[in-house]
């Protein structure tokens, strides 16, 4: 990798980076041509420490690989993106992705240890380590959770695991609105719950998941949420009764819970089918993942339907509500001009919404080159320089994931 990183800077042509190219923002899109150097053959377990809890792998594995990995030994890789049987390893890192556990366990760099990097001038360099506590220098594997590709290239990663949970528990429940779901998320606090994720999904997106799998949804149901717990036996039983009880006295109706892992799997396949069965309304999808504070969701979602109706502008809403994380979806036809121009304004509005909410324009999928226009709306001219500053030292001439982020 650091042979071909010195070719390119010698040659000045563009090198991006690709892992399973899953991402919704064009991250591994190499706009600028070059070469792209795909990571999917480095796929090797390098260590897996169940003393230290670590493991050490490179980034080519799935999600799920590591997960299965410390499963086999008890233990548990929490960062859980919908993707994670198809992204890989070092573009999690690269994007800091979220997913379905971030309300309890965090994001993709609060469970990374240590890297080994190429960096855009060609030197290897190894950031952080193999233990929890660790402040010597700057952080610069934090630096690189989240650079997508534009700093270095992940070769490999140190990542933090944890002692894999007794038992979990999933509640689902219906509600007239999404709104009045959303509304639902700071009822737990109170009472001392901390779920592992809490994910809603409204209307549309029940609709178009239930005409695909038959997954015996409630056409009635103007939203559903679905609030997971994780701990011993007895605490999930005990907090599990306590979310019902807080979900029925909070408008929720037709409440259930999984008896069974197998039932409980099912119902987060609804969760993951969603993205795919909403191109039922449209030959193109516009997914933006944008992110406000957990109390500020219902607002959130009331202002995008707003923003829907006033452009005449189909809209679907869902995702990490938990953590103040929605995902967008404006749909169209992609042969009607006028209805993509339509659907490209209710974005930007969007984005400006979330801003004044108290949030910012990505929670998950990154910049990329999809929403480097925007990037201005999140971040003022002296927080991008000093980021332009950093680029520079990384990477000098410019060689890495050109035409991403800063346009």
């Amino acid at each position: 990798m650091a042979a071909i990183i010195r070719l390119a800077n010698e040659f000045l042509f563009p090198v991006t980076a690709r892992g399973g190219g899953v991402g919704y923002t064009g991250g591994a899109v190499p706009v600028d041509g070059g070469i792209v150097v795909g990571t999917d053959r480095m796929k090797t377990i390098i260590e897996l420490n169940v003393d230290d809890l670590y493991i050490t792998c490179q980034p080519g594995l799935t999600t799920y690989d590591v997960q299965q990995a410390a499963a086999e030994l008890g233990l548990l890789f929490a960062p859980d993106p919908a993707s994670y049987k198809d992204s890989y390893i070092g573009g999690n890192i690269a994007e800091n992705a979220g997913g379905m556990r971030t309300p309890k366990y965090g994001v993709t760099k609060h469970h990374v240890l240590g890297l080994e990097v190429v960096t855009g001038a060609g030197e290897i360099i190894r950031t952080g380590g193999r233990t929890v506590k660790n402040v010597v220098g700057f952080d610069l594997t934090g630096l690189m959770c989240g650079s997508e590709g534009m700093l270095g290239i992940i070769t490999e990663a140190t990542l933090k695991l944890l002692p894999m949970p007794e038992a979990t528990s999933t509640v689902r429940a219906n509600f007239t609105s999404m709104e009045a779901a959303c509304k639902v998320l700071t009822k737990f606090t109170p009472h001392g719950l901390l779920p592992m994720a809490m994910e809603a999904i409204d209307k549309f997106c029940i609709a178009a998941v239930e005409e695909n799998f038959a997954f015996g949804l409630s056409r009635d149901a103007e939203a559903i949420l679905l609030v997971a717990v994780d701990g011993s036996r007895e605490e999930v039983e005990k907090n599990a009764r306590l979310i019902e009880q807080i979900i029925s006295e909070n408008g929720g109706f037709d409440v259930i819970r999984a008896r069974s892992k197998e039932e409980e799997d099912k119902l987060w396949d609804v969760r993951r089918a969603i993205s795919p069965s909403l191109m039922k309304y449209g030959t193109l999808k516009i997914n933006e993942d944008v992110v406000v504070p957990r109390s500020r969701v219902p607002e959130l979602v009331a202002g995008v339907e707003r923003i829907g109706k006033e452009n005449d502008t189909f809209v679907a809403n869902f995702g990490h509500a938990g953590d103040g994380n929605i995902h967008v979806n404006f749909v169209v036809d992609r042969d009607d001009a006028e209805a993509v121009a339509r659907a490209r304004k209710c974005v930007s509005e969007t984005f400006k919404l979330s801003v004044e909410l108290g949030g910012t324009i990505s929670g998950e999928h990154g910049i990329g080159y999809v929403k480097a226009p925007y990037l201005g709306y999140a971040l003022d001219d002296a927080t991008l320089a000093v980021m332009k500053g950093i680029k520079r030292t990384f990477d000098p001439n410019g060689i890495l994931n050109p035409g991403k982020m800063f346009v």
